[in-house]
């Protein structure tokens, strides 16, 4: 099951509503990609990092949701270094590291509660053409929360097959991931289906519209 990565502190943001925090992370994804140029991908990607410190986010913990993603990312830089040119290579390292972090910030400073209610929030009007925007919401928040559990999960089965000499294999270490990465789904699906969230909200609409 997916723990809750919160990391408790007293910061402003920590403090600061999920709403913003989402949108920022939106707002940064599109900004991120407008700008052909690899200063301002470098300034995106160190001001996220300087985010981490107003956090006071550990830099242990920083690095344990990036460190997953550090392979694929040199492999993504060497392969447009042969195709175009460095420069390309870094902008786009630059561009998914950015990305990665402020996703991973934005879990670390914000309960799963939070995130789930902000969800809600924005969702709300899909509810008049019938939309379960609790379903939905829960969906985005757990796809949130699985980029960092990816990169834990990819962690192990690189060390894992570290003890095998497969550690260099993409195959070897991408297919028990995606296995796990199965596996954990089905487990989650079953515990929300066993605490009845679909039909409880769904009794709960029903209530709604009959009265």
């Amino acid at each position: 099951m997916i723990g809750s990565f919160y990391h408790e502190r007293d910061t402003l943001l920590h403090r600061l509503p999920a709403g913003p925090k989402l949108l920022f992370v939106m707002i940064l994804g599109t900004v991120v990609f407008l700008f052909n140029d690899i200063r301002v991908a470098a300034a995106v990607c160190g001001g996220v990092v300087l985010l981490y410190a107003v956090a006071r986010v550990p830099v242990a913990v920083a690095w344990q949701q990036m460190r997953f993603a550090v392979p694929l990312l040199v492999i993504i830089f060497a392969a447009q270094w042969f195709i175009a040119d460095w420069r390309i290579g870094a902008i786009v390292v630059l561009r998914f590291a950015a990305l990665i972090l402020a996703a991973s910030l934005v879990t670390l400073t914000t309960r799963t509660t939070a995130m789930i209610d902000a969800f809600e929030r924005f969702l709300k009007p899909a509810a008049r053409i019938g939309v379960n925007v609790k379903m939905v919401s829960m969906s985005l928040s757990l796809a949130l929360r699985f980029i960092p559990v990816v990169g834990r999960v990819t962690q192990q089965v690189r060390e894992a097959q570290r003890a095998r000499g497969l550690e260099n294999s993409i195959l070897a270490v991408a297919l028990p991931v995606i296995v796990r990465m199965l596996k954990m789904s089905d487990d989650i699906a079953d515990a929300i289906e066993a605490r009845s969230f679909s039909s409880e909200d769904t009794r709960a609409e029903d209530g709604q519209a009959r009265v």
